[in-house]
């Protein structure tokens, strides 16, 4: 696939690293006013019911599938709100740009691990020296930016 046929996903994610960035400061404000365990609750029941109304419009998988789930991928919902209050509490005492900084740096890290091993069942994609490159300046630029 060319940077063309790239550029659509590359959007959708662009689109929602920025998402993310105001979503943690959303849910640490909540959080703030409510308290973080209560935003957090919070935060997954007004997206639960956004993801019934899409589900109800939009869907067209199957949940009898459900069984042939591997485990791990029920982990989702734990993982999520582990993210969602670990964002929350981070936010307020770091500030969005350093909590932000260093939550990319460890997403970077755990996706090329997942990605070389091809954990998950993910493909598995080699981890190149050009690779490593790349990783190194985000690195040092992630060092600038925690300045």
């Amino acid at each position: 696939m060319d940077f063309k046929g790239k550029l659509i996903p590359l959007l959708f994610a662009a689109a929602s690293g920025a998402l993310m960035a105001i979503q943690g400061t959303f849910n640490s404000v909540l959080g703030k006013v409510i308290g973080l365990l209560e935003g957090t609750f919070s935060v997954h029941l007004i997206g639960t019911i956004t993801a019934g109304i899409l589900l109800f419009f939009l869907g067209n998988g199957s949940f009898a599938k459900m069984g042939s789930v591997p485990w791990f991928a029920w982990l989702g919902g734990p993982i999520g709100v582990a993210i969602i209050f670990g964002v929350a509490v981070s936010i307020p005492k770091l500030g969005v740009g350093v909590a932000t900084t260093s939550i990319i740096a460890a997403q970077l890290l755990t996706a090329y691990l997942i990605d070389h091993f091809g954990l998950f069942g993910m493909e598995h994609i080699p981890f190149t020296m050009l690779k490593l490159g790349g990783i190194i300046l985000i690195v040092v630029g992630s060092k600038l930016l925690l300045n």
